[in-house]
């Protein structure tokens, strides 16, 4: 994580996603650029909440982990997106981490100095109210999918999330078959079946198995058959 002050570039990011009526002029000073590398951790599961973030460049993956230490992918989320929201409003430590999937873009602020500025301010609340019901909508929809699309109509929105940013640029062409079970729990099927839908993949051409990857040849294909973004 490298944190760059750079006001100008802050307001221009505000600017470009005409939000800059969230921050009043006594926060803008507290503003900081965050910049993740693919891979990095934003922010971790049950750790204390220090800032709220909101996702302005790459994409980032949001999951969970069991005591038993099995992790579980929850969505793919890409700009504009707030993270620690929902800990903001509860006061809760953080729910899920969060990691990058490309390189990522944050504008970051203390949550203490959110309270201390903003709690009043009505552009601020509403925007946090439309992000929240945004995600139990997102949820509530994510379950519709996972019962009425087909698995492998499920796995090739997986991949397509896995590849590209929010860009449509590919930053990731391959997945470690080590993540299957996984990938499993996610789109709500058995390990066997997910692999009898990999082999299918590999027949048609979409994907390859190599060296413990699913290596992806066939990034249109798999477009094609996930017909809509299920997972972001």
């Amino acid at each position: 994580m490298t944190e760059i002050n750079a006001t100008e570039q802050i307001e221009r990011y505000l600017r470009s996603y005409k939000v800059e009526t969230l921050f009043t002029d006594e926060i803008i000073p507290y503003l900081n650029l965050f910049e993740f590398q693919k891979g990095e951790q934003i922010c971790s599961q049950g750790e204390p909440v220090e800032y709220l973030y909101i996702l302005v460049k790459g994409k980032v993956k949001i999951f969970t982990t069991s005591e038993e230490g099995k992790t579980l992918i929850l969505s793919f989320k890409t700009p504009i997106e707030v993270i620690g929201d929902i800990e903001y409003v509860q006061e809760i430590d953080t729910i899920n981490t969060v990691e990058a999937v490309s390189s990522v873009v944050m504008i970051g602020v203390r949550q203490t100095v959110v309270r201390r500025f903003l709690k009043d301010h009505s552009p601020f609340l509403q925007f946090l109210l439309k992000i929240i019901a945004r995600k139990f909508y997102i949820k509530s929809q994510f379950m519709r999918h996972n019962i009425l699309y087909p698995v492998e109509t499920r796995l090739a929105s997986y991949l397509v999330s896995v590849a590209y940013d929010e860009n449509e640029a590919l930053v990731n062409g391959k997945v470690s078959t080590s993540n299957l079970t996984d990938i499993a729990n996610l789109i709500g099927t058995s390990y066997r079946h997910l692999n009898r839908v990999i082999k299918d993949f590999c027949i048609k051409g979409m994907v390859e198995r190599n060296n413990g990857a699913i290596v992806i040849k066939d990034l249109e294909g798999l477009k094609s058959l996930a017909k809509e973004d299920l997972y972001e």
